[in-house]
């Protein structure tokens, strides 16, 4: 069975698209076929994987508008499938917003995949609106990426509310699945004072592998690469890999 799980943050700079891509390719290194959907209109995750315009045949915002298939618009990259964005989301946005059941349409473009996914991945935009819900009625969990700074709990509390109105109105079983701590500079004592809050505040919700901080992480968007691929030898690369053991042992998968 296919799990479906949307990355939030309204907050920018926490890791959200990073830790998408990279624990998209980090599964596929353990032998699950994934794919990554690319909802912000921003496009960080199509960049970041190295898609060029030039390659695309239709992207997510025609998707949406039922302009294009779901199959079509998937681009192979690597290991990875991907469905990219660009920033005609954006108006995809306001154009869908008076639709009858726009909260459905990316559950209804994902339905009808016969690919084998073991993980569809959802990268949202630094916001909790329409595209936001969309993600939210698609998947049944959801990841919060975390920086570990000194305003890491700030908004926290408006996902919570926003999750919970999706499950209670539009997606019952919905639930926030796992809290991922990132860059982690264990040599501050701010970072190893703030990562002991968010255990307090998440307990089990967190998971026990922290993304240390690396400038090789913040690299490998530039050269179109994961963090496997661009530095396999980096603390990126470690981490990534142990988050994605982590999260197949929650799920009883295979490591």
């Amino acid at each position: 069975m296919t799990k479906t799980i949307a990355f939030i943050n309204q907050k920018g700079g926490t890791g959200k698209t990073t830790s998408t891509v990279n624990i998209g390719a980090g599964l596929t290194r353990l032998g699950q076929k994934v794919l990554l959907v690319d909802l912000d209109p921003q496009a960080n995750l199509t960049y970041h994987v190295g898609i060029k315009a030039g390659e695309l045949k239709a992207f997510i915002s025609e998707v949406l508008e039922d302009r294009a298939g779901t199959e079509e618009a998937i681009v192979e990259r690597g290991s990875l499938d991907i469905i990219p964005s660009t920033l005609a989301l954006a108006e995809t946005e306001a154009r869908i917003f008076n639709v009858t059941g726009r909260e459905y349409l990316l559950k209804g473009a994902l339905a009808g995949l016969k690919r084998g996914y073991g993980y569809i991945l959802i990268d949202c935009p630094p916001s909790l609106g329409t595209l936001t819900i969309n993600a939210l009625v698609a998947s049944k969990e959801v990841f919060i990426p975390l920086e570990v700074e000194a305003l890491a709990l700030q908004g926290l509390r408006a996902i919570r509310d926003v999750v919970t109105i999706a499950r209670e109105r539009l997606n019952p079983g919905l639930e926030i699945t796992g809290i991922i701590a990132t860059k982690f500079d264990g040599r501050k004592n701010l970072s190893r004072e703030v990562l002991g809050t968010i255990k307090k505040h998440f307990g089990p919700l967190i998971f026990k592998t922290v993304i240390r901080d690396t400038v090789r992480l913040a690299e490998a968007p530039s050269y179109g690469q994961d963090i496997f691929s661009y530095a396999p030898r980096s603390y990126g690369a470690e981490d990534y890999l142990s988050l994605c053991k982590e999260i197949l042992q929650r799920r009883g998968g295979r490591k």
